[in-house]
């Protein structure tokens, strides 16, 4: 089943005439649904849009996804199985005139005794009142709605559209779907491509989960004459490697410093290594991923390695002062460390736990025992009355309360019995046992 290619137009356009060429990921393009390659999660036997087509009741729908997976093929493919009219726009070219017109043609249509498919290209490009638009058309029957978007819908989406059509999620080929569409492009064009097998594997690998890239690619491939199969040196010598799909202001990035965030949490410094050059490789500033290296020192390590957020600092300012490519070195180090460092969260958890009792109490003023009296009001007032210097006390310990009057005591740090944290544990709990003697002296 090719799920391929988007195409930027307005009507279906019928195919090519006369002598002119055709690309060959448009020659391949699917003729049915049953014919597009992946996307089983949607197209399966008990997948969403095939319960829609065999129940009659295809609802409007959201095509989420990275470029080259299918969006606009499938979108015209349920258009053809439907009887709809299908009408393509892109959210890039289209304005509120232009909107209008499909709108009111639609609007025709649907008198003269047919329904409209209208299919968006980048819906997530138009603003909140352009997609507001849309709703009072989805409402009576005008339009049945098909959106396509490589962002996260739950962020680039009005509630509103989004509660009117189901979002189905499309995903990146993987090596095994592109090797059938590579196959079904060598049956097309009459030969095979002149690559032996691990070059040929790298060319399935340069198209990244994307099947319009990578018929792109085959074509080219395939022009060229050669006496004998080309090995993986020869194609990289010939092509240049497709950039990995990376949107540093996308969900992309957010979802790739999840993954190194959670790598070095996890105690894994080669998947922790894996995600830091994937983001590099991307174009991610590394003065963001210094940032949120540091970051990590001091949320999953904390005071289980007091180290660990020096090594970070250091390493962030090696890299300014090394740059580019060096300094990135600096950073892979502090990668590896907290990877490597014994992890705990307990600062972390200590700290929202006393900011969240600092909100709930609100103003609660600290006991006159420990407040400051630089006037005679204020000792008058019993402002230090009573002060216990710890200094002066048995251990520089006097145990008394610091808390607010009003207030019960709290426990907010659980240190861990790892790494140095181990050590301050044992201090944590000598001073409680300090304290409950003072208490009941």
């Amino acid at each position: 089943m090719p799920d391929l290619f988007d195409q930027p137009g307005s009507d279906a356009a019928p195919a090519a005439s006369g002598s002119a060429p055709r690309p060959l990921a448009d020659r391949l393009r699917p003729q049915r649904l049953a014919d597009v390659v992946g996307q089983e999660q949607v197209l399966g036997p008990e997948a969403p849009l095939t319960t829609m087509l065999a129940s009659g009741s295809l609802s409007s729908l959201v095509f989420w996804g990275p470029p080259g997976v299918g969006k606009t093929t499938i979108a015209r493919l349920l258009a053809a199985e439907t009887d709809l009219h299908f009408v393509q726009i892109s959210a890039i070219f289209t304005g509120v005139q232009e909107l209008r017109k499909v709108f009111e043609a639609a609007r025709l249509r649907r008198q003269a005794g047919q329904g409209t498919l209208l299919f968006v290209d980048e819906i997530h490009r138009f603003n909140k009142a352009q997609q507001d638009g849309f709703l009072p058309h989805m409402e009576d029957g005008t339009i049945l709605l098909v959106g396509a978007t490589t962002e996260n819908p739950s962020f680039e989406l009005n509630a509103a559209l989004l509660s009117r059509a189901q979002v189905l999620v499309l995903e990146r080929l993987p090596l095994a779907r592109l090797e059938l569409l590579a196959q079904r492009a060598e049956a097309e064009l009459g030969r095979p491509l002149p690559l032996d097998g691990p070059a040929r594997e790298a060319l399935l690998e340069m198209a990244d989960g994307d099947g319009r890239a990578l018929l792109n690619l085959v074509e080219q491939v395939a022009g060229w004459r050669t006496d004998a199969p080309l090995d993986k040196t020869a194609l990289a010598t010939r092509l240049t490697r497709r950039a990995a799909q990376y949107d540093k202001s996308g969900e992309e990035h957010y979802n790739l410093i999840s993954a190194l965030h959670k790598s070095v949490r996890g105690s894994d410094p080669d998947a922790a290594l894996y995600w830091f050059t994937r983001m590099l490789a991307g174009g991610e500033d590394p003065r963001f991923l210094a940032r949120r290296i540091t970051r990590m020192a001091v949320e999953d390590i904390g005071l289980a390695d007091p180290q660990a957020q020096g090594l970070c600092l250091d390493a962030w300012n090696s890299y300014e002062r090394l740059g580019s490519p060096e300094g990135e070195l600096a950073l892979a180090n502090a990668v590896i460390y907290l990877a490597l460092a014994p992890k705990s969260n307990a600062a972390y958890t200590a700290y929202k736990a006393a900011a969240a009792a600092a909100r709930k109490t609100g103003s609660e003023p600290p006991p006159k025992v420990i407040r400051n009296a630089p006037t005679r009001l204020m000792k008058e007032q019993g402002y230090g009355k009573g002060y216990a210097y710890d200094h002066d006390a048995e251990d520089a310990f006097s145990g008394q309360n610091y808390f607010p009057d009003d207030m019960p005591r709290a426990s907010y740090y659980a240190p861990v019995d790892r790494g140095f944290e181990r050590e301050l544990k044992k201090r944590v709990d000598y001073f409680a046992r300090l304290r409950a003697q003072r208490q009941t002296s």
